[in-house]
């Protein structure tokens, strides 16, 4: 099976922090794969250049067997690469609704000339964007907030919002950064459920994540990195159970 994201010897260097040395790395379709390892490890870096907020200074990247490292942010969206944020980046004075209403990716709203020749095409387009937000905020018990300004909602509930509005682009690649961080009870296990579905739907999915329980629950495999390399790959038990990787990510010789 070919992989949808496939990293070939990426490098990145801010001066004399190198966040990317000779990175290979790739995630089949139905995979969930944890991104561990300490912080300053590089790991929110590694999405950075996957999604295109930043540029790598050699290296090629490849999704579904296209290259997109040249390409921008937005196009790599339209691409079919959907990420979440540690900080979430939601709009705080909008409505969930429309908060999950800038997800879609080729909206054919955005193109000014669309809009006046096309008005029939758009509102086709406003209406299945309404439909699949409403749909994915149902199947995270999420519904009733629609019209509830994001900022006014718990935080757990936010956290999930994020997810919500990262599923709005319907990409076969799935980045989550720290998503569990502030998350528990049933926001926990609406995130683990959903993360469960996209993968199951054929997604691959890729979760930073400093909660080694919830890596545990989720992931079918994971890598892990220190200093901008990937030092093992495995399955979570494996690298959880490196003496190795345990003192570099804990500090200790026991494994947690």
């Amino acid at each position: 099976m070919d992989p949808i994201l496939r990293i070939d010897d990426l490098c990145k260097a801010f001066g004399g922090i190198v966040v990317a040395d000779h990175v290979a790395l790739s995630i089949a379709p139905g995979e969930i794969l944890g991104l561990i390892g300490p912080n300053g490890a590089g790991k929110t870096s590694l999405f950075n250049l996957i999604s295109g907020v930043v540029a790598p200074d050699s290296g090629k990247i490849h999704l579904e067997g296209r290259e997109i490292d040249g390409l921008k942010l937005h196009d790599r969206a339209r691409a079919g690469v959907a990420r979440t944020w540690q900080h979430m980046r939601l709009f705080r004075t909008m409505t969930v609704l429309e908060n999950m209403l800038v997800g879609p990716r080729g909206y054919p709203g955005e193109s000014l000339l669309a809009s006046v020749l096309g008005t029939g095409r758009v509102r086709r387009a406003e209406t299945d964007a309404c439909d699949r937000a409403m749909s994915i905020l149902d199947r995270m018990g999420l519904a009733a907030t629609a019209e509830h300004i994001v900022v006014d909602l718990p935080f757990g509930q936010q956290k999930l919002i994020g997810l919500a509005r990262a599923l709005m682009n319907d990409g076969r690649l799935l980045l989550l950064d720290e998503p569990m961080a502030g998350v528990e009870g049933s926001n926990y296990l609406t995130m683990q459920r959903v993360v469960h579905d996209e993968a199951a739907a054929g997604r691959a999915i890729c979760v930073v994540e400093h909660n080694v329980g919830f890596i545990k629950d989720l992931c079918t495999t994971a890598v892990f990195m220190a200093q901008g390399r990937i030092l093992q790959r495995g399955t979570v038990e494996e690298l959880t159970h490196s003496r190795e990787l345990t003192e570099l990510y804990f500090g200790t010789a026991e494994a947690h």
